[in-house]
């Protein structure tokens, strides 16, 4: 099974900075998820808690422009890796999970190192290189960061037997 992991689309992050792109990154999450939901593949949203984001508040929530539902998966996380501390591995093994396509943000932060982890951990991993984003920082702009990700990615050392792809949400669709 394929899932589909949206990392930190919450409206504490996507407001704190402007987002490289954002309009265009979120148009093309949501093409992913009605793919997703369309095959009945499961959809994951994942969600930080931190600071003042606290489950349950305005900036926890996932941005309204997302096509989120009930019927998603959730996992609230404390740190970059989606994986630490919580239930999201047991959540793949249950939905018998062998691949996951990963996109949201931020690319250096949480996409990155969730990416790495789900590596580890033993799945296959699909890098949406045109659905991540993040703000520019005081020593590169967005756009650098997430070209520089993209760019790590394809040229990992991956764990044997794992398959890392970095493609564009475009051609993942119409594969």
């Amino acid at each position: 099974m394929h899932a589909l992991i949206v990392i930190d689309m919450q409206n504490a992050w996507i407001e704190e900075n402007p987002r490289y792109e954002l309009d265009a990154v979120i148009g093309r999450i949501n093409r992913l998820i009605a793919h997703f939901r369309q095959q009945s593949k499961p959809i994951i949203f994942i969600q930080h808690v931190q600071g003042t984001i606290l489950s349950n508040t305005y900036g926890w929530q996932i941005d309204d422009k997302l096509h989120h539902q009930e019927s998603d998966h959730y996992v609230n996380k404390t740190a970059c890796d989606s994986f630490e501390s919580t239930d999201l591995l047991e959540l793949l093994h249950k939905e018998a999970c062998t691949t996951l396509s990963i996109c949201g943000l931020a690319t250096e932060f949480c996409v990155d190192t969730t990416l790495h982890s789900a590596l580890s951990h033993g799945f296959d991993v699909i890098a949406l290189s045109d659905a991540h984003t993040t703000a520019d920082r005081t020593h590169l702009n967005a756009k650098s960061i997430i070209e520089h990700h993209n760019w790590v990615w394809a040229n990992l050392a991956l764990p044997t037997q794992r398959k890392l792809q970095v493609m564009s949400a475009i051609n993942y669709l119409e594969s």
